[in-house]
């Protein structure tokens, strides 16, 4: 905008042609952005104190004068309301002007010869400030003013404790009769203040040495009050208006008031080398440099949530000095407290609120991060370390863990969410109560560590659930990990028969923001209980009497190991246990021939006089070990 307005201007010759084009221009640079001083324009400013002032003399001397005449059409567009078209800010007072509707065909729009509003000195005349050099016109500390309110300021000094007269403008007794520019303007004006004694050191034709005392009525070419314009100043911290303003300014006089860019130069200069500032977290671990560190883990989501709510977190400045610090985020993080325009006041240790959280998306697993880092901009260094410039920085550090879905699954190196059990045969009167089956639950780690814990919700089950019984029902598993579970069937309930009965286990994330409900796993046991005290002895083909087909079963297959595969239908175990067909069966069949009952177990051999119960229960435990199946 300055080149483009640099390339126009060298067209017109006359002001009155540079004061309509300022006209024309107006809306373009009201609507322009604020923003932050070129790269490198502060960048000698390396000094402090008397140093550090002659520095940033030399960096705003020289600045593009402009007649007292041409602010007339300027102010309009450097205190132009940002979305308010055609209204203008006037210092002193709330209200805004709607210059829009001023002389609007006149030779200058929005101007009525001061009927309405004038050109406030906020640095008077009479106070130092020529009528013919460069302090006469700076934008910088002229200001759009009620014609009625500047004629109430007058040229009095500033004065008057921040929040006087209940925030509005006017006189105040304040060491003699002072003028308090209200709250909304006290800090824009102390600032003005401190530009105006730092660019005008008598060293520009026609003007002279402006300089800021503590005193209501200063001697001459000052102004007070300078005690007060510094609590104004860490009081009321530069805002967005102000920082607009200061670029508009910039983009005509190509010059900008140091002490908006950087309001922590403004201690330094003004007041002594001996901040004592010491920002620390209030709950953080402090080091010996005045550094601070606190960790918030916001807790773990599972993807898709929403982000959690941001957390409160309290900063504590130590010492009577006031301050600016500058709150910067990196990463994921977020602070609403951000930018090097916070402040605290003079005269107390005082606190403040960060309301910090984090930034980004849940849609997929893994660690949000992120730091936010506050830094004392304070340039003073005669404390010594751990105070002013020599604060060390404080750092909160964020962090979240969003968490891939839990995976419930029969199986540790895949997903499986059938299985089918068959639990064999089984003896009511065996004396077993029941018999059960151990298997496991996992829960898959999808995404390396970054998994949420499995919770199950319970089971629904159908088909013959009285012959069996699974537990536990409710349970956790962690993300890697797995749950035994046991099945049972059998018992004093049911009759001997076959059954089948389906369960249905119900799961869902561990309750975490974002927790859903899973798939379930679905588990089918099978199982035959029969009665043991109705088995036949010697009854080796299950027909119900010992006949010549048990004895064929015998002969054809004497030698037999019937350990191993191959066995013959209906042959489940050896009668004597010694792992092979031999006399031991034919004697059953022989003792028993022509004897008939009621079905029976296939195969099952009742052992002989004098094995007894100790032998039958073992000859069962070893049936079961091999009856029982798996089928996923």
């Amino acid at each position: 905008m300055r080149r483009v307005f640099s390339r126009i201007f060298r067209r017109f010759s006359s002001r009155a042609d540079l004061l309509v084009l300022s006209v024309v221009l107006g809306p373009s640079l009201a609507a322009h952005a604020q923003a932050d001083e070129p790269v490198g324009y502060y960048d000698s400013a390396t000094g402090t104190g008397a140093t550090l002032k002659s520095q940033l003399h030399d960096i705003i001397d020289n600045h593009r004068v402009f007649s007292y005449g041409a602010l007339r059409s300027l102010l309009q567009e450097t205190d132009a309301v940002p979305g308010q078209p055609g209204f203008m800010d006037v210092i002193y007072d709330t209200a805004h002007v709607n210059v829009a509707a001023i002389n609007p065909n006149g030779s200058i729009p929005g101007w009525d010869s001061a009927a309405t509003w004038n050109r406030e000195h906020t640095w008077p005349r009479s106070r130092g400030v020529g009528s013919s050099g460069p302090d006469n016109s700076d934008l910088h500390h002229l200001r759009p003013s009620l014609t009625q309110t500047n004629s109430d300021r007058g040229s009095l000094s500033f004065g008057g404790a921040f929040g006087s007269r209940g925030g509005d403008a006017g006189t105040i007794s304040d060491g003699g009769l002072v003028w308090y520019p209200g709250d909304e303007d006290a800090g824009r004006v102390a600032r003005s203040m401190f530009y105006t004694a730092v660019r005008y050191d008598g060293s520009d034709s026609q003007t002279t040495d402006l300089e800021l005392s503590n005193s209501a009525n200063p001697g001459t070419n000052q102004l007070g009050r300078l005690d007060r314009l510094l609590e104004w100043h860490y009081a009321a911290p530069v805002d967005d208006f102000e920082r607009l303003r200061n670029d508009r300014v910039f983009g005509h006089q190509n010059n900008r008031n140091p002490f908006v860019d950087r309001p922590e130069y403004a201690w330094s200069v003004f007041k002594d080398q001996q901040n004592d500032s010491r920002l620390t977290l209030r709950h953080g671990t402090e080091a010996s440099d005045g550094s601070s560190t606190q960790a918030i883990e916001f807790g773990p989501v599972i993807v898709g949530a929403a982000l959690p709510s941001t957390q409160d977190v309290l900063l504590l400045k130590e010492g009577l000095a006031g301050t600016y610090y500058e709150v910067r985020t990196t990463g994921g993080a977020s602070s609403a407290q951000a930018g090097r325009y916070n402040a605290f006041e003079i005269g107390s240790i005082d606190m403040a609120t960060l309301n910090v959280g984090l930034t980004g998306s849940t849609a997929t697993p893994g660690t949000l991060s992120g730091s936010v880092i506050i830094d004392n901009l304070d340039v003073t260094t005669g404390r010594g370390t751990g105070f002013g410039a020599l604060d060390g920085d404080d750092t909160i550090s964020l962090s979240l863990d969003v968490l891939a879905h839990a995976n419930p699954s029969f199986a540790a190196d895949q997903d499986v969410d059938a299985l089918t059990l068959d639990l064999g045969q089984i003896d009511l009167a065996s004396g077993d109560i029941f018999l059960d089956f151990g298997f496991e639950i996992f829960n898959l780690d999808a995404a390396d560590g970054l998994t949420a814990d499995l919770r199950s919700l319970g089971v629904s089950a159908s088909g013959d659930t009285f012959a069996f019984n699974v537990f536990p029902t409710t349970f956790e598993v962690a993300a890697g990990s797995s749950r035994e579970l046991f099945a049972m069937a059998g018992g004093s309930g049911p009759p001997p028969g076959e059954y089948t009965a389906t369960y249905e286990f119900q799961f869902a994330d561990a309750d975490l923001p974002g927790a859903t409900t899973l798939e379930p796993l679905t588990l089918t046991l099978i199982a035959e209980l029969v009665d043991g005290s109705a088995f036949l002895p010697g009854d080796f083909n299950d027909s119900g009497q010992v006949e010549q087909g048990d004895l064929n079963l015998v002969l054809n297959n004497w030698g037999l190991d019937t350990d191993a595969t191959g066995v013959p239908a209906g042959w489940v175990n050896d009668a004597d246990l010694s792992g092979v067909v031999d006399q031991a069966e034919l004697n059953l069949v022989l003792n028993n021939w022509g004897v008939a009952a009621a079905p029976a177990l296939r195969g099952f051999a009742v052992p002989e006089p004098g094995m007894g119960l100790a032998g039958l229960a073992a000859l069962w435990a070893g049936t079961r070990t091999r009856r029982r199946g798996l089928v996923a």
